[in-house]
């Protein structure tokens, strides 16, 4: 007899007698575990763990909240205990990072820092180095906004001065005006007459951190550690073009797509749609009026 059959006579002698379940399994001589259904899950389990799979390859720095944000962002309907349950039984894990380092304090023990209040109002920027598949060595200048944390640019070049930091703080006065502050290293291409005259020359204030304290940039650090961690410590540029276009679409990812921590797991600068796409067309001459002005008696 099919399991099946055995579950249903079962069940029609305990109804049929009124009698208990455990009864009616020791009279017909079943085990009880025959009795018990076997969970089936639910029907999207495949193909949520399939799309979990997908974007945790995609992006292999990302922990199961933020994929949790991504796979609702594409319309999934799931909380974050169902994606850490499917998470562990694939074994999906971030590898593990970098040993903390320790922190280093100012001589009274305090740290004071310029906080950003409102977008526009804290700017910061710093560089990173990387190199082409060559050896030969290129630099990045990172210029972020502090409180909304969008990265407003990142211009490679293999040599960057003063005036490349003067060209770039200018094409983003032009699109989002002049901020209240601008904070930066202490470097000599940051620290140049020429900058320093120039940003107030503009209407904005300098913030240089102290030397040695790199957490008094801390936003700008994070973000150099999240580009680093997340695209170039695992590509390969073969030439300066190549590492321009792929870093300036994953700049557009990081303000798009990726979920921030810090912003309740949503995006810095999400695209927005229009709605209506497209603006309304006039009427031809042949179309009627749709909507009348209502006539006053």
């Amino acid at each position: 007899m099919s399991p099946a059959r055995r579950r249903g006579c079962i069940e029609h002698v305990r109804r049929k007698f009124q009698v208990s379940e455990r009864l009616a399994c020791r009279v017909l001589g079943q085990h009880r575990s025959t009795q018990r259904k076997v969970p089936r899950g639910r029907d999207d389990e495949a193909a949520l763990t399939a799309d979990i799979i997908a974007l945790a390859r995609e992006y292999g720095r990302y922990g199961y909240r933020r994929i949790t944000a991504l796979l609702r962002e594409a319309g999934w309907a799931v909380n974050v205990k169902r994606v850490e349950r499917i998470w562990r039984r694939e074994g999906l894990k971030v590898p593990q990072k970098q040993p903390k380092k320790g922190r280093l304090w100012l001589a009274d023990g305090s740290c004071i820092r310029l906080r950003p209040e409102r977008p526009n109002h804290v700017w910061s920027y710093d560089f990173v180095e990387s190199r082409t598949h060559d050896g030969r060595k290129f630099r990045m200048l990172n210029l972020i906004d502090e409180f909304t944390r969008e990265c407003l640019a990142i211009r490679i070049s293999r040599k960057l001065q003063s005036t490349d930091v003067i060209d770039t703080l200018a094409d983003q006065f032009i699109l989002r005006g002049v901020p209240a502050h601008i904070r930066s290293d202490n470097g000599s291409e940051f620290i140049a007459t020429a900058v320093r005259n120039w940003i107030r020359a503009v209407g904005a204030k300098t913030a240089y951190i102290e030397p040695g304290s790199p957490w008094e940039n801390g936003y700008c650090e994070s973000f150099n550690s999240k580009l680093r961690d997340e695209l170039l410590n695992g590509e390969i540029f073969y030439s300066l073009r190549e590492a321009e276009i792929v870093i300036e679409r994953w700049r557009h990812h990081y303000n798009t797509k990726r979920p921030h921590s810090s912003l309740g797991y949503r995006p810095p600068a999400p695209e927005v749609v229009l709605w209506p796409a497209s603006p309304p067309r006039a009427a031809s001459p042949a179309t009627p009026a749709v909507a009348a002005k209502p006539v006053m008696h």
